[in-house]
């Protein structure tokens, strides 16, 4: 075998590739091996309608990457550059809409022009919002103590959370609780009233959940939403110019300025063990490499009921891998157009629309009927859509004069992961694009090429489980301590010298980084702590002769 090389890192998605860049930073020799040809994971940009449109194919906007990040593995320098996103637009069926934009007086005369009264409200709500996400968004960035654990490190973790908490009043710990376990409908329905904002604002506790928003625990998902920054500004997002490829393009090109090593096509079949401690993994083509660290960013349901034998691991650790919740009933739909949408309600061009979130979504209960429908086992009849067109921006995603499309959109049936149903797929696609048509007359007839990738694509080819785009719920069942196993929301597993990065990990769900750079300082310590021990070992014999 050759030599054995310090860490290896199964997967190249932004998590691994956050990791590898600030291990090799720290001298570490590393390796990352990616399955696919590209890197990216579900970051990739890729060109299905030929080399002259670059698709987003999966995550289309950044947020939660953090500047430090950013700063540390010099990602400007590899070409990272984002476009703010223009604020939320939602044209309706009946020929009006609603804006979002950033400046309060404007937002209040567009929301007026809806309510009076849910205008005067609006500011109460984003302050709570605010004052929630000054609480919880800090712990995103943090490793989770291990609650309930009575060692004394885990002990001093739980002393420095309550630290951190103590800011909180009486009446914030009800807010937060609230907020923690209600509905995103229970959220608005304590402020607001119109269908419009209320549609609107419902879509960001839905995405990418299989809930609808009168589900419990879509209140956090909109918090998490909230907390992204981009460019400083707080719950602000992003296009990266070249599509979201280009920020895992910049992560491996920083990886490899620092020394790392990164292998495409690459498949890990298994992750190899010796004596209770991880020794490498051995590829599909039957090729071992030896490590004394092993990280993987993989699905925890492929990390440690696949990758790894089972009987292997702790049975309740198991046990909670194989109940973690990852369902998901999103459909992504990419399309090249030869010209931008005309919207009868905002028939110009104004990048603050074209260039912002587009929402078809005409209320809440409108939200709420399409994710019941596939519950029942049918696709959403009438199917809401997160869209964006990144080229208003970025010119090197298109041909002069033409345009690509994100549509973001939900729900078919869980059930879809397990199987293709094309055919379904094409017919919900239809009902997207008719959807779109009806606010912007001739927007079928734009449209170049179209790309539909379902539950089981998203399942097969980019191994997100069940089709959930963050490797499990956003659930409180699943997020924090517990996220995704019974004492092992440090990042650590049972398997010693194995750790987890993934998106199922805390600070995971979105494209941030957090658990990539958090992993590292996990392993960093643990390297140390074991070069201490060795070096006791060594002293206590030498004084005991």
């Amino acid at each position: 075998m050759a030599e054995p090389w310090d860490v290896v890192i199964i997967g190249g998605g932004h998590n691994g590739l956050v990791a590898a860049a600030y291990l090799a930073r720290n001298g570490l020799r590393t390796l990352v091996c990616e399955r696919r040809d590209i890197v990216g994971g579900a970051a990739v940009s890729e060109h299905p309608f030929g080399a002259g449109y670059t698709i987003t194919s999966l995550s289309y906007v950044v947020s939660l990457l953090p500047a430090e990040l950013v700063r540390d593995l010099r990602l400007d320098r590899h070409g990272y550059h984002v476009y703010p996103q223009g604020p939320y637009f939602a044209p309706r069926a009946d020929g009006r809409y609603l804006r979002l934009p950033a400046d309060p007086g404007e937002r209040y005369a567009e929301i007026a022009k809806f309510s009076v009264a849910d205008a005067e409200r609006y500011p109460e709500y984003e302050a709570r919002l605010a004052r929630i996400a000054a609480v919880l968004g800090p712990l995103l960035t943090q490793i989770p103590p291990r609650l309930g654990s009575r060692r004394p490190r885990d002990l001093l973790a739980q002393g420095l959370l309550l630290r951190h908490l103590r800011a909180v009043d009486t009446r914030l710990a009800v807010d937060l609780t609230r907020l923690l376990t209600g509905s995103i409908a229970d959220l608005l329905d304590a402020y607001f009233t119109g269908d419009a904002l209320r549609g609107v604002l419902s879509v960001s506790g839905v995405i990418g959940m299989w809930a609808g928003p009168r589900s419990p625990g879509t209140g956090y998902v909109t918090l998490h939403h909230h907390i992204g920054e981009s460019g400083g500004q707080q719950g602000a997002w992003g296009f990266p110019r070249g599509g979201m490829g280009a920020v895992t393009a910049a992560l491996a090109d920083a990886a490899r300025s620092f020394g790392a090593e990164i292998r495409t096509g690459a498949e890990v079949a298994a992750i190899d063990t010796r004596a209770g401690r991880a020794a490498g993994v051995t590829l599909a083509s039957g090729e071992r490499i030896a490590a004394s660290t092993v990280i993987t960013t993989a699905h925890p349901k492929l990390s440690f009921l696949r990758l790894l034998d089972p009987a292997a691991l702790p049975e309740d650790f198991v046990a909670d891998i194989r109940a973690w919740q990852t369902r998901s009933g999103t459909v992504k739909i990419n399309l090249a157009l030869d010209r931008l949408p005309v919207f009868a309600a905002h028939p110009e061009f104004d990048p603050q629309v074209h260039g912002g979130t587009i929402v078809l979504a005409e209320s809440l209960d409108d939200i709420e009927n399409a994710f019941q429908q596939a519950v029942g086992g049918r696709p959403a009849t009438l199917p809401f859509a997160d869209i964006c067109i990144p080229s208003v921006f970025d010119d090197s995603l298109a041909p002069p004069g033409r345009h690509v499309m994100s549509l973001f959109t939900q729900w078919v049936p869980d059930s879809y992961a397990e199987a293709g149903h094309d055919r379904e797929l094409e017919s919900y696609a239809d009902r997207v694009i008719a959807r779109l048509e009806t606010v912007a007359p001739g927007f079928t007839g734009s449209v170049l090429h179209r790309q539909v990738i379902g539950p089981h694509q998203m399942q097969e080819e980019y191994g997100l489980v069940g089709g959930n785009i963050f490797h499990g719920e956003l659930t409180m069942g699943q997020m924090f301590h517990a996220r995704p196993a019974a004492g092992y929301a440090d990042l650590r597993t049972p398997v010693r010298g194995l750790y987890q990065a993934g998106s199922a990990t805390h600070g995971g769900g979105g494209v941030t980084g957090i658990p990539g750079r958090n992993v590292v300082r996990q392993v960093l310590a643990d390297l140390r702590a074991e070069r201490i021990g060795a070096r006791i070992d060594r002293w206590l014999p030498a004084r005991t002769r």
